[in-house]
């Protein structure tokens, strides 16, 4: 009979505790995501125009997005020291904290679970883009006199939620607390984030649209919170209420075989993997059982001949993918390289659109999901630069989504391709992406697109600004154009995608082909 301190020690080191403690952490990590709803008060209140306004933007954006350190100290350092300077960065230099934040909760996540690091990253992702929603609503319950009293909640908030769970969020092991369960677990907290984010929307809208007095606001937060917390409930029925015997056996991307094979080939240090990229064009259209025979046959000769002396041995000289790259590694592998500029055109241009939203006024392989929700955010852009009906509401949803399905798919592509060892930097390095693709898109394309189409319209009007007034365009002619030209962008990201898909899609069969049933 194990005993509570035992079953206590158990719970605190369980993977699932860590993941939902890491969910926590996301939920105030998405702080730069609110800029989109108080940039048009920044505006009004200090006179900017919309070049100003959007390189204020593009400021926060590369604030949120260089994490070099924070990737390189989860290399040498625990995951807990990660949190407690992002705290302290996030006291003093506002979003870059949130790199921290981003980094600890991802880290340990994938190390937690190798094998799904798809769903992981794609619920910790939600709840960073759920984040914003979540500190919003709680400012609303405080009741405070003025709206920069927010400022207060997204300083105070973080540093509460990091300061109490830093020591919680960290690896251990979690590859080998495989459970068979861990589908229906997965299933429950999907069905926990829909449902949070219905509230979230269902909340939002019914404020927006009666009047509701103090006592509800509370009453809905306190809601919120409810389900925010729900989760933590999985690893304590697992821990308390689930037989010890359910643990499977140590979860790993590879075969038994595979593993084995992997060794060898260390010893050795031949190079088989090139075998693939001069194999006859014909063996690719073989069925799959088939062109394994064919390779390991090919393979089998070249072992033999090696042997015999008959062909020179090459040593090898880095990882192959799927292995753990380095930073340095990974920057002159083109797969890499063509990932990041998908990035920048593609995330560039949805992070433009989330940053301006404020001011837009109504008058198989992971990368086939990237090149799939560039086309969606193409059609988007193109459907707003017409000027369809509606069509803010539609590039409002389709954007924000696709955004967020960008940084739901890319670190787990990134962590398959280029392993786990640096993935902190490795995964820092493309969130630079984002602010470098809305340097150019949102600080320069768009707010001077935006700027020359209110001049228009203040000089068609006869209006004169008076001190202080800030140039406001109106209607969707503000950022028709941009949206033209970003949806060409999104275009040109949907065939460096396709790129990384063809000359990925060996990796993903050996990953994941032999596991289908």
């Amino acid at each position: 009979m194990i005993g509570l301190p035992e079953k206590m020690n158990s719970f605190l080191n369980n993977r699932w505790l860590v993941f939902v403690a890491s969910m926590w952490v996301q939920s105030c990590s998405g702080i730069g995501y609110l800029y989109g709803s108080i940039s048009p008060v920044i505006k009004s209140t200090m006179g900017y125009n919309q070049r100003q306004i959007a390189m204020l933007g593009v400021a926060k954006d590369i604030g949120d997005a260089i994490g070099f350190v924070a990737g390189s100290l989860c290399e040498v350092a625990p995951i807990w020291v990660v949190l407690f300077i992002g705290l302290c960065i996030c006291i003093f230099v506002g979003t870059n904290g949130e790199t921290y934040f981003n980094t600890g909760a991802l880290v340990s996540g994938v190390q937690n679970f190798p094998k799904s690091r798809g769903p992981v990253v794609g619920i910790l992702k939600g709840f960073a883009g759920l984040s914003g929603a979540i500190l919003t609503q709680v400012y609303t319950m405080f009741n405070f006199p003025d709206q920069a009293s927010i400022i207060f909640v997204v300083a105070v908030g973080p540093t509460i939620v990091i300061s109490a769970l830093m020591f919680i969020v960290r690896p251990v092991g979690g590859h080998k607390q495989a459970k068979q369960s861990d589908g229906m677990s997965f299933l429950a907290l999907y069905g926990v984030c829909l449902i949070l984010a219905a509230y979230l929307l269902a909340v939002l809208i019914l404020q927006d649209l009666v009047d509701l007095n103090q006592t509800i606001l509370t009453v809905l937060t306190i809601g919120l919170m409810i389900l925010v917390l729900l989760p933590v409930a999985i690893p304590i029925t697992l821990v308390f209420f689930s037989p010890k015997s359910e643990y499977s056996t140590e979860e790993s991307l590879l075969s038994e075989d595979q593993r084995q094979e992997s060794t060898e080939n260390a010893k050795t240090e031949v190079i088989l993997s090139e075998v693939e990229d001069e194999t006859p064009n014909g063996v690719e259209s073989l069925p799959a059982d088939e062109r394994e025979k064919r390779i390991s046959h090919l393979q089998a000769r070249l072992v033999q001949a090696a042997a015999d002396g008959a062909v020179k041995v090459k040593k090898k000289k880095g990882p192959r993918r799927g292995e753990d790259f380095t930073l340095m590694q990974a920057l002159v592998k083109a797969d890499f390289l063509l990932m990041f500029f998908s990035l920048v055109l593609a995330s560039g241009s949805g992070l433009t659109i989330i940053d301006n939203l404020g001011q837009m006024k109504y008058a198989y392989p992971r990368p086939v999901a990237m090149a799939a929700v560039q086309v969606l955010m193409a059609c988007s852009l193109f459907y707003y630069a017409m000027a369809g009906p509606g069509a803010i509401y539609v590039v409002s949803v389709v954007m924000g989504s696709c955004y967020g399905a960008h940084w739901a798919v890319v670190p787990s592509a990134a962590s398959e391709l280029f392993g786990l060892k640096s993935f902190g930097a490795l995964y820092n390095f493309l969130t630079l992406a984002s602010p470098a693709g809305s340097l150019i898109f949102s600080g320069v394309i768009a707010s001077g697109i935006y700027d020359y189409e209110a001049k228009k319209q203040s000089t068609r009007t006869n209006h004169t600004l008076t001190d202080g007034e800030a140039l406001t365009c109106y209607g969707t002619i503000c950022y028709s154009t941009t949206c033209g030209i970003l949806s060409g962008l999104c275009l040109i990201a949907f065939m460096l995608s396709m790129t990384v898909v063809y000359r990925t899609k060996r990796v993903y069969t050996q990953l994941y082909g032999n596991q289908r049933t």
